[in-house]
């Protein structure tokens, strides 16, 4: 069977923009969670987060082009010029109608639309910008990509709350085994950290309200654990064929082997506490892959920080590997700049090809009082161990159940 391989990687997270930055922090294990202090969150339950204030140093895109486009598009055309730079891809010189663009994301671009919602209620519609319609909606980034580099491949936008991005991954998978396309930009952005959209965050459910000390406060799978942490930020792979990759000399980073999805349809918003359509999905993805449970050297949690999520997880992998699920090393390590929503689970696998790359696993950030204990964290700081195989977990509001493997290459 022919395998995908992961040929560069973009960036874009609170602790750090491009690859060298973002992993010496991950490696680290340093909280990039604080509080939000680019506007007024005095107010709001919630009112910390992983944000990005050095954006603007990376970016290559025009101060025209910037009026015209929300920040999560803004996040993506830069963590897309890294992955390509790293790649090792002109795409001028490449097939356009061959090349394509597989994003996710949760809830849109917001800080574009209420300041012109704003300007509406103000000022009429003579008020609002022209480019209103096409900066906010969740598939902006995909087309503004498109538009940038002269993509015109299938694409596709995944909304699917916070599994978005890693379905995203796992279609744009089995677009290239169909040959569909040579090429695909695959990955997530998310800009939650504006008024509206972190108002939206509060009212989601779940969001960790302790302020006080936020590099403290997210704490998933310990007993003490108080909901997640919002975070924003982009990450983007440049996937290819395996034999196309090696053919044009590039380095291989990883490869993205199975992948499963399910449904729990228990609840409009909570998951199955049983964690059985999770584990469904697990054992689809490794059935994919072609390996058993055996196989795996590390799971990247889901990691919700809510006891439901956290116990139906857990559970779910008990399921999969047994009496081997304690021996396992597993990680959360969102814990340590936010949950990115849609654009986690991207991210996450990001985090999996630098730990087989540089046989380093990443801590969970917070982990005092292990819940439930049976379960092998790396915690504290991180953990030297060879990486071949990693299995990586995302979720989403409503049973949303997604799982992605990563192989070394």
């Amino acid at each position: 069977m022919k395998s995908i391989a992961v040929t560069g990687i973009g960036v874009v997270a609170p602790s750090g923009i491009g690859r060298r930055q973002f992993w010496a922090n991950i490696k680290s294990g340093r909280s990039f969670v604080r509080e939000i202090t680019r506007f007024d969150a005095s107010k709001y339950p919630s009112r910390i987060a992983g944000q990005i204030d050095d954006l603007d140093k990376y970016s290559h895109v025009s101060e025209r082009l910037l009026k015209k486009i929300d920040a999560f598009s803004h996040m993506a055309l830069v963590a897309s010029e890294l992955a390509l730079q790293e790649a090792g891809i002109d795409i001028k010189k490449e097939d356009p109608d061959r090349v394509g663009i597989f994003l996710g994301n949760a809830i849109g671009g917001w800080l574009y639309a209420e300041t012109e919602l704003r300007d509406l209620y103000l000022e009429g519609r003579e008020g609002v910008s022209p480019y209103m319609a096409s900066a906010w909606f969740p598939a902006a980034p995909q087309g503004q990509v498109s538009i940038y580099y002269g993509i015109k491949g299938f694409s596709k936008t995944v909304v699917a709350d916070r599994a978005g991005s890693l379905m995203a991954v796992g279609y744009a998978r089995k677009t290239l085994l169909k040959e569909k396309l040579d090429i695909i930009l695959a990955g997530g952005m998310e800009a939650p950290v504006t008024p509206y959209a972190l108002l939206c965050c509060n009212t989601y459910g779940g969001i960790c309200t302790e302020n006080k000390n936020p590099a403290a406060a997210y704490r998933p799978f310990d007993r003490n654990r108080a909901g997640f942490v919002v975070g924003e930020g982009a990450a983007i792979m440049v996937m290819e064929e395996l034999a196309r990759a090696r053919q044009r000399g590039a380095k291989v980073l990883g490869k993205i082997t199975g992948y499963g999805t399910s449904c729990d349809g228990v609840d409009r918003i909570n998951p199955d506490r049983s964690g059985l359509q999770l584990s469904r999905a697990i054992k689809t993805a490794l059935q994919d892959a072609g390996i058993g449970p055996e196989d795996i050297d590390y799971i990247s949690l889901d990691g919700m920080a809510d006891d439901a999520w956290d116990y139906g997880e857990a559970d779910a992998i008990k399921r999969v590997f047994g009496g081997k699920a304690g021996d396992i090393p597993v990680s959360c390590p969102k814990s340590m700049f936010g949950n990115l929503l849609g654009a986690s689970g991207a991210l996450d696998v990001i985090i999996a090809l630098l730990a087989m790359e540089h046989s380093l696993i990443p801590p969970t950030l917070n982990l005092h009082d292990p819940d439930p204990a049976w379960l092998n964290y790396v915690k504290d700081k991180a953990l030297e161990r060879r990486v071949d195989r990693a299995l990586i977990i995302s979720r989403g509001r409503g049973g949303i159940n997604s799982a992605l493997v990563v192989e070394k290459a």
